[in-house]
């Protein structure tokens, strides 16, 4: 780490372009860079297509030329039955633009959850997280189970609203641009109901995951991506994970990678946990992660329900991780489709509307590249 905390505050939320801020995330940040597999696997190309010239969405016929360049769109990949159907990239990125992912990285964190279970550093998501990261103990998330933590129900008291300066995630973002510990933000968070009767979506959740995956495993999250995943799924290209003052990985939103290499983590989960005939991570692991099963976290009108760190938007059987500005992962077994896109839409979370987030559209669009493929 340097000696003197020195970053560039890339201003988020305030309908500023971020084009260059996403692509140059590594410029302006401290990183943790997760190198390339050490047998990197191109994916397989397959009968090209086109994503259809317009989609339907509330009544509508939208033009999709038109809505991927309003939500400037950075680039778009389709994989149909594992193979590589559509790719294409707009305003100076390319297949080898390390792109920042924001919250699609807390799917990455989940599956490690599920690996380090798989191999016994996690006894289970019934435990407290405070087992693994005893710092914890004495806030909000003592006695909070994993899987509470996993399913955004943690009950800590926050407030994500990116329209409003005064938020918990603004807040945060604030704390880590000065060069505060994120670490010491979580274990200060504070009770606001019972842990697992309410899905209110935290990053902070997602960091206390990341808390418990150095504590079981002694790694950090840099090195247990790169030998637990980044190397079995054949990564390309290097990817980067941003660190705050002390060097901790931010869990929340810090991955940063290609397009190609986002989209294997949909393909490894599309097929169950298995790469190339290899297991990574368990089927069960898989399975919960994208299967609500409580009465708070079910998908309902106009409402996604909430696996393991993945949005299930109803019960056709797709799921979704979802970073804002409008990055996705959406993975669709019913056609055996998986699309990866990276945005920089300027005015996300530029009000209160759900309008202003641009998700339900994107939704609509990924269901007819599936369709139509």
């Amino acid at each position: 780490m340097p000696s003197r905390w020195t970053t560039r505050p890339i201003h988020l939320f305030g309908g500023g372009s971020q084009v260059e801020n996403f692509r140059e995330t590594s410029t302006i940040y401290p990183v943790r860079v997760i190198r390339r597999s050490s047998r990197p696997v191109p994916l397989e190309a397959g009968p090209s297509i086109e994503p259809p010239s317009c989609f339907a969405f509330e009544g509508r016929e939208i033009d999709t030329a038109g809505f991927l360049a309003e939500m400037e769109t950075t680039g778009l990949l389709v994989l149909k039955d594992d193979r590589l159907v559509f790719e294409r990239y707009w305003l100076g990125y390319d297949e080898t633009t390390q792109a920042a992912s924001w919250s699609v990285g807390k799917s990455f964190v989940s599956a490690l959850v599920g690996v380090a279970i798989d191999e016994g550093a996690i006894g289970s998501i019934e435990d407290d997280v405070a087992r693994y990261a005893p710092e914890l103990r004495g806030g909000a998330y003592d006695g909070v189970r994993l899987k509470d933590v996993l399913q955004m129900s943690s009950g800590a008291k926050w407030n994500e609203d990116y329209s409003d300066p005064d938020s918990d995630i603004n807040r945060w973002l604030r704390l880590f641009e000065e060069g505060g510990s994120i670490d010491a933000f979580a274990a200060s968070s504070v009770r606001g109901c019972d842990p697992g009767t309410l899905c209110r979506y935290n990053t902070t959740d997602t960091h206390v995951l990341g808390m418990v995956v150095r504590g079981a495993t002694g790694r950090s999250l840099t090195e247990y991506l790169r030998e637990k995943l980044w190397d079995s799924l054949g990564a390309e290209a290097d990817a980067f994970w941003v660190v705050d003052s002390t060097g901790v990985e931010l869990a929340g939103g810090g991955l940063n990678a290609t397009l190609r290499d986002y989209a294997r983590l949909g393909v490894l989960y599309l097929n169950g946990g298995v790469w190339n005939g290899r297991r990574i991570v368990s089927e069960d692991w898989v399975r919960a992660s994208v299967t609500p099963d409580a009465p708070h976290v079910m998908p309902s009108p106009g409402s996604s329900g909430y696996g393991l760190q993945w949005w299930v938007p109803d019960l056709s059987g797709a799921y979704t991780a979802i970073g804002v500005y409008n990055q996705f992962v959406w993975v669709d077994p019913r056609t055996h489709t998986v699309i990866a896109k990276t945005s920089a839409f300027r005015r996300y979370a530029a009000d209160l509307q759900p309008q202003s987030y641009r998700v339900a559209d994107h939704f609509a669009l990924f269901r007819a590249i599936a369709d139509g493929a």
